[in-house]
């Protein structure tokens, strides 16, 4: 079993047909077969269903996938750390919930590129339990998450306390329930204080669970949801977006998680952002 195989065959699960996953792999639809029967073989099961239609992941296919991309991500990882460019002396992995990157996690990572130029620094998207698979196999080296980590050689610290706040399209003060009120999903507690402060029987019919795409809806086709200050702020500047008065502020807790074997190398862990 070798890397090549299991890049083929994360290529032919995404596309979903071997002959299109040849032409963007740049080799012909017999080395693509050949390159899933070596993988069949070294695993002792078919992964594929293929045809002439297309293929489609098998039951140990899909047992699989999590750890073929496990081991790419580890193998390319391991590339970028040994093969660092002219005067980076480290690679700095780090891992990403999706609704934490536009507003803070960017802004993190720009302090940190200007303040350590001589690291160079990589970004993946993950949610806790995949992130904290990646931590403790020591892909990433750290995790910016809606929630604390747990395990062997993990730390975990409070990051940011974000303050989330109504905002609308449309400037107003804070009304029993707007009809184009869209939902962003920030998580159980969340929830539970939105349900409390806003206890009537209307729901939202638009949910979203990345505070960035609920934003991108409202000023497209108008409404209000509650978004971070640190997003919202450029909109409210301009005039684009306004708070809505009288509505309540809620909190919600970030952390900061990371491999305790890091805590040399790389100080900002501990510091503040």
């Amino acid at each position: 079993m070798n890397i090549i195989s299991i890049k083929t065959f994360l290529t032919v699960v995404r596309i979903g047909h071997l002959n299109r996953a040849a032409i963007e792999l740049n080799i012909t639809q017999s080395a693509v077969t050949a390159r899933l029967d070596a993988l069949d073989d070294a695993l002792g099961s078919r992964l594929l269903n293929r045809s002439r239609k297309g293929a489609t992941m098998t039951k140990a296919g899909y047992a699989f996938l999590e750890q073929a991309e496990v081991m790419v991500h580890m193998w390319d990882t391991a590339k970028a750390r040994i093969s660092l460019p002219h005067g980076i002396k480290s690679l700095f992995s780090m891992v990403a919930d999706p609704s934490l990157w536009q507003g803070l996690g960017n802004l993190w990572l720009d302090e940190l590129r200007s303040t350590y130029a001589d690291i160079a620094f990589e970004v993946w998207t993950a949610r806790a339990h995949e992130a904290q698979g990646w931590l403790l196999s020591g892909v990433s080296d750290a995790a910016l998450l809606p929630e604390p980590l747990s395990g062997a050689g993990i730390a975990s610290r409070i990051f940011h306390r974000q303050r989330l706040v109504q905002v609308s399209t449309q400037a107003r003060n804070r009304v029993t329930w707007d009809p184009h009120y869209v939902l962003v999903d920030y998580g159980t507690k969340f929830r539970a204080d939105h349900a409390q402060a806003w206890p009537g029987e209307d729901s939202a019919s638009m949910t979203f669970s990345n505070p960035e795409w609920a934003m991108n809806h409202i000023l497209n086709h108008g409404g209000s949801a509650y978004l971070p200050v640190s997003m919202a702020a450029p909109y409210l500047e301009s005039g684009k977006l306004h708070n809505v008065a009288g509505s309540p502020i809620f909190e919600r807790t970030i952390y900061l998680n990371w491999r305790t074997s890091c805590d040399e190398q790389f100080v900002w862990l501990k510091q503040t952002f």
